[in-house]
C-alpha cells in the first residue's frame, strides 16, 4: 500500500532540530522525499506498523505532528503531479 506521510517538527529548542533529521531519516529507509516534509512509502502492513513505532519513539506529542495517509494499493489513479520534482516510481529498482 502506499501511505503518505507528512510531519511538522518543533525546531524552536535544541532538540527539535535533532528530532527532525531523525524522522527525515527514518521516513527515507521507507520511501522517498516529494516534498521538504513529505514522503511516499509503499509499504505493506507489518512495515507500516514498525514505521510507526519508529516515528513515534522519536517525536514529541506535545510540539510535533506526524499525519499518515493510507492510500491503498491502487494508488497510482490517485496521484497527480504537477510542476517540477518530478518523482521517480516508488516500486522501480534504483540504478546510480
Amino acid at each position: 500500500m502506499l501511505v503518505l506521510i507528512t510531519y511538522d517538527v518543533s525546531t524552536i529548542d535544541s532538540g527539535g532540530a535533532k528530532r527532525l533529521r531523525k524522522v527525515s531519516k527514518i521516513c527515507q529507509n521507507y520511501g522517498q522525499r516529494v516534498q521538504h516534509s513529505v514522503f511516499e512509502c509503499v509499504v505493506d502492513s507489518t512495515q507500516f506498523a514498525s514505521l510507526k513505532i519508529e516515528l513515534s519513539k522519536v517525536i514529541n506529542e506535545d510540539r510535533d505532528s506526524l499525519r499518515f495517509y493510507r492510500l491503498g494499493d491502487n494508488y497510482k489513479s490517485k496521484v497527480e503531479h504537477l510542476g517540477v520534482k518530478e518523482s521517480i516510481s516508488i516500486e522501480d529498482p534504483l540504478i546510480f
